[in-house]
């Protein structure tokens, strides 16, 4: 991005290229209102948040240290929240994300209402998310420069030369709250015709980063309940070709794929894959299917299936709807298999959905995978559908037994109880629990790490805490002490609300539009001015 005193030149030559008939227009406010909206388009955004994706993915092959994070939101003001209070804690926002869960966007945006995980929403509301996400974060880039150049003008109103070049260089540092998004296409909302042609609307609307998975689309679960159904390699792989056709005709040429395979809980395939020769994906595929082996098609029934392993007739283990089963106790094994293929043909980074967070399944998955591709490297969900608290606590009782420890006073099957919560055991649960991401970076192949639907706790836990006291006793004061105040001592920029929703830009466009006839809204009446 050009600096400020670049911009300002150029728009310098521009208004005077024009016979003073554009002198009513000041070349700084141009300057700055360019810098305030450095992105023109989504696929300007895609190209740019692509490019730091690849970065960091090379930044983590070099040191597993260097993994990333991102907490999933569903709506454009809780992205924004999330990368300015990155920027508030941490001045800067390398290596942090946002994640557009379909989860919650089934949840909650869409116009049957709350819906289960199930491709059952509006594919258009994945796309219009990226678009008010990146609305938001641009806006917050817009209020922050804002601030600054109103520093530069008080410093130049005193005369202040240090703090002029001072506020001049906060300027030209500004680092932008917009960052990647990886955006969950669910399966594809249907074939890969129609995988591609939401992939071109997600990628235009920002989106740099597409995660597919390998569930049937119109049979498609949560991953973490029952009921999932996987396809066949080359049904997923034609998915996988589609979304990067998408990429690479609207010319993002870095954009990341993300594979995930369900198959670790899936125990189910809706087709059995045509197999041309013996160990090609199909073979490989259908050699996971449960079935019984015959000798004599007399133990074949009508609309029985019958398919060859190695050198046997399986008939096939199918359930009333006609849904194949697989073996049980194979679903590593597949996971594997998924994984190796999807990196061969195209992915870029791969997504195991799991039953538990424990970093030694999936570390057992992931070295097997590099094996074969040394650079294989995850993108994990940190799902709060896993009971972390009970996971770890049992992982350290297990432990703690295999190691010969006494577990005394401990029950396995109530280790959630809070009368634990002080225990020696509960301290080094919390404590595995704190070093999981940077553990599964380092010993897991994990490169990004992300929570799919925090907010959609967070909102419910806060809201049930203020309507406890609000509706109670505490009235009044259950806002002010709990909300209000805290926003104050803590320095959230959000409490000056009408600042955050675009008032003091509008009142900067009136003036530059108007001049002195500019009616503001940041008038000594503004009751914004008791927050200093």
């Amino acid at each position: 991005m050009k600096n400020y005193r670049t911009l300002l030149s150029e728009a310098a030559e521009v208004v005077a290229g024009h016979n003073n008939r554009w002198d009513a227009i000041n070349p700084e406010n141009v300057a700055r209102m360019k810098l305030q909206n450095r992105f023109n388009t989504g696929l300007d955004i895609a190209r740019y948040t692509a490019g730091i994706m690849r970065r960091d993915m090379a930044a983590y092959d070099a040191d597993a240290n260097q993994y990333t994070q991102s907490l999933g939101c569903w709506h454009g003001f809780i992205g924004q929240q999330k990368m300015i209070s990155v920027k508030k804690h941490f001045g800067k926002t390398d290596r942090c994300y946002l994640y557009l869960s379909g989860w919650m966007v089934a949840a909650l945006r869409s116009e049957f209402g709350p819906l289960p995980d199930q491709s059952i929403h509006e594919k258009t509301t994945v796309p219009e998310l990226v678009e008010e996400l990146y609305t938001f974060l641009k806006q917050a880039d817009a209020r922050e420069l804002r601030h600054l150049f109103t520093e530069l003008d008080l410093a130049r109103d005193e005369g202040n030369q240090i703090r002029e070049k001072a506020a001049m260089d906060a300027i030209d540092g500004f680092a932008t709250h917009v960052v990647p998004i990886i955006a969950d296409i669910d399966a594809g909302f249907g074939n890969e015709e129609a995988t591609y042609l939401l992939a071109k609307k997600m990628i235009e609307a920002g989106a740099c980063c597409i995660q597919l998975e390998n569930q049937v689309s119109d049979v498609k679960q949560c991953g973490h309940q029952d009921g999932k159904v996987t396809v066949p390699h080359e049904d997923f792989l034609a998915k996988i070709n589609a979304v990067r056709y998408a990429f690479l005709e609207l010319g993002v040429d870095e954009g990341i794929i993300v594979a995930r395979t369900d198959s670790l809980g899936a125990g189910l395939t809706q087709k059995i894959p045509v197999s041309r020769e013996p160990g090609d994906l199909g073979d490989q595929y259908n050699a996971f299917v449960a079935g019984e082996e015959i000798t004599s098609m007399e133990a074949v029934g009508p609309g029985d299936m019958v398919i060859r392993q190695g050198d046997k007739l399986i008939k096939t283990a199918r359930l009333a709807n006609g849904l194949v089963q697989f073996r049980p106790g194979t679903g590593e094994d597949r996971v594997v298999l998924d994984c190796v293929t999807a990196l061969n043909n195209g992915a870029d980074l791969l997504w195991i959905e799991t039953e538990k967070p424990h970093v030694g399944q999936i570390a057992g998955m992931v070295n097997r995978i590099r094996e074969q591709i040394p650079a294989a490297k995850l993108v994990y969900n940190n799902s709060p559908s896993f009971n972390w608290t009970l996971n770890f606590r049992q992982q350290v009782f297990d432990a703690w037994t295999e190691q010969g420890r006494s577990t005394e006073g401990y029950v396995r099957d109530r280790l959630m109880s809070a009368e634990y919560d002080e225990t020696e055991l509960s301290a080094e649960a919390d404590e595995r629990i704190q070093a999981f991401q940077s553990d599964a970076a380092q010993h897991a192949g994990i490169f990004h790490h992300l929570i799919t639907l925090p907010t959609y706790h967070t909102a419910a836990l806060s809201t049930d805490e203020l309507a406890k006291d609000y509706f109670g006793e505490q009235g009044m004061l259950a806002y002010v002490r709990e909300v209000q105040r805290r926003e104050i001592r803590e320095g959230l920029a959000c409490v000056k609300h009408q600042d955050m929703s675009g008032s003091n830009i509008g009142d900067d466009h009136k003036e530059y539009f108007s001049g002195a006839q500019a009616l503001k809204a940041s008038g000594k009446d503004n009751t914004m001015n008791q927050f200093g």
